[in-house]
């Protein structure tokens, strides 16, 4: 246990904190797949929410036709005022199309038509439905730093599951570039970014005035990209991060089209894009090889540190992974971004309208 501060503030798990929190101001956001529905972790979340107590919470659902009734009613069971957005729906996407946002669907499109919805409560929490170890706490926690005049709080945790670390693609990626890029130029955006424990967490917090400023990566680069946009809102004064133990999560294979290999290139395009706006022109050549020096580096600190803690490693398939990782360090290409919703031309009054006829339609 340590008590390190970082250049954004750091607030540690010292004891099992539920700290006094505005909860009953707060819309919390949970994306959630149909495969997710009435699955244990799901059901701890929600259930562990009810203690918690939210003025409401707000399910990006990611769903087929045929099932979304089933999931709207096993939604309903709870004792919370949920709020279902459905983002398949046919008459939403009609929508999109009509207001020029169209274009590639992922976790980050989801979570951005769900932020629009929450944002109408003063504080928003955004957090998986997937983590194991999800506790009534984590939400409190979030919070506190808003409730002390920030405006932005990050989730970091320990991943940590059947005696192995995981969190690779922060690990071994994530890290990594962003210690080779400040091997040359030490710019304030990279000691932002560097300044996260776990900058890919999931689970974070934020002001309804943050939420409306966000520029929302359309997949995987959701995380990322909201720490350029938190830099761009409130700097390192007015962000802070919290412990929230150790988690667990689902994981993915390295490999295939939902796997950390296609994560990495999502991931990349938007942290470079945040790199870029923040004033650094990085060689992509020349990084690709500091990459895998620092990377490489990295490998055999986790090893050392897994076999301290009686923890089962194989770096050879870290170093597998990071030469896989390395293909993705190049320029950010097409900028995808959806709007901020405080400069959008879809009221959220018609998005709500609209997903209430989809769901209800089925």
């Amino acid at each position: 246990m340590e008590y390190v501060q970082e250049p954004v503030t750091t607030l540690h798990a010292f004891t099992d904190p539920v700290p006094a929190a505005p909860v009953d101001e707060t819309a919390v956001v949970v994306p959630m797949t149909q495969r997710e529905h009435a699955s244990l972790a799901a059901e701890r979340v929600l259930t562990a929410l009810e203690d918690v107590g939210p003025d409401r919470v707000v399910v990006a659902l990611r769903a087929e036709a045929d099932v979304v009734s089933d999931v709207d009613r096993w939604l309903s069971t709870f004792d919370l005022d949920i709020e279902t957005c459905w983002c398949d729906g046919p008459r939403l996407q009609a929508l999109l199309k009509s207001a020029g946002l169209a274009g590639a669907r992922g976790k980050g499109r989801d979570v951005w038509l769900s932020l629009g919805l929450a944002a109408s409560s003063e504080y928003v929490v955004v957090h998986d439905a997937d983590a194991k170890s999800y506790r009534r706490g984590h939400v409190p926690r979030l919070l506190y730093p808003l409730a002390h005049g920030y405006g932005f709080s990050k989730a970091y945790y320990a991943r940590v599951e059947n005696r192995r670390l995981y969190g690779r693609l922060n690990r071994l990626f994530y890290t990594p570039v962003v210690r080779a890029l400040l091997e040359t130029t030490e710019a304030p955006i990279l000691r932002f970014l560097d300044a996260f424990r776990y900058a890919l967490a999931g689970e974070f917090a934020a002001t309804s005035a943050v939420v409306r400023s966000l520029r929302v990566q359309r997949g995987w680069g959701l995380e990322v990209g909201t720490l350029g946009d938190v830099f761009d809102a409130v700097g390192f004064a007015g962000a802070a991060q919290v412990d929230l133990g150790i988690h667990e999560h689902d994981h993915r294979a390295v490999g295939g089209p939902e796997g950390l290999g296609r994560m990495s290139e999502e991931v990349s395009a938007a942290l470079f894009r945040v790199v870029e706006a923040g004033g650094v022109t990085p060689d992509y050549g020349p990084l690709r090889s500091r990459y895998r020096d620092v990377a490489a580096r990295l490998v055999e600190q986790y090893a050392l540190d897994a076999g301290f803690n009686g923890l089962e490693h194989d770096p050879a398939s870290e170093h597998e992974q990071v030469a896989d990782y390395a293909d993705a360090i190049a320029p950010p290409g097409t900028d995808s971004r959806l709007p901020a919703w405080e400069a959008c031309s879809l009221s959220v009054s018609e998005l709500r309208e609209t997903v209430a006829a989809d769901l209800a339609a089925h």
